[in-house]
């Protein structure tokens, strides 16, 4: 399977998307998941977005692009965060 490419996004770019990409990143690596990570502010999503096979934003997205968006807030609240990287992962399996 080919590297996946992931956009971590919050609405600055540096303080809620780092929590979130830590998260992610570590379990992905356990998973044994081939990926690249970027970091950005959700602004930059309508330029980059769909050269990304996946973002993960902690932010609404408010923008029409073709890569899955997936709320990164599980991982700030605690609520839910097992189930959203099962999500995660699934859509990286495709």
């Amino acid at each position: 399977m080919a590297k996946k490419r992931i956009l971590f996004v919050c609405a600055t770019g540096i303080a809620t998307s780092t929590v979130v990409e830590e998260k992610v990143c570590d379990y992905l690596r356990a998973q044994g998941i081939d990926f690249e990570a970027d970091q950005r502010n959700v602004g930059s999503v309508p330029s980059i977005g769909n050269d990304f096979d996946l973002i993960v934003a902690s932010t609404q997205v408010p923008y029409d692009i073709d890569a899955p968006v997936i709320s990164g807030l599980p991982f700030l609240t605690g609520i839910g965060a097992d189930e959203t990287l099962e999500k995660i992962k699934d859509v990286l399996a495709k």
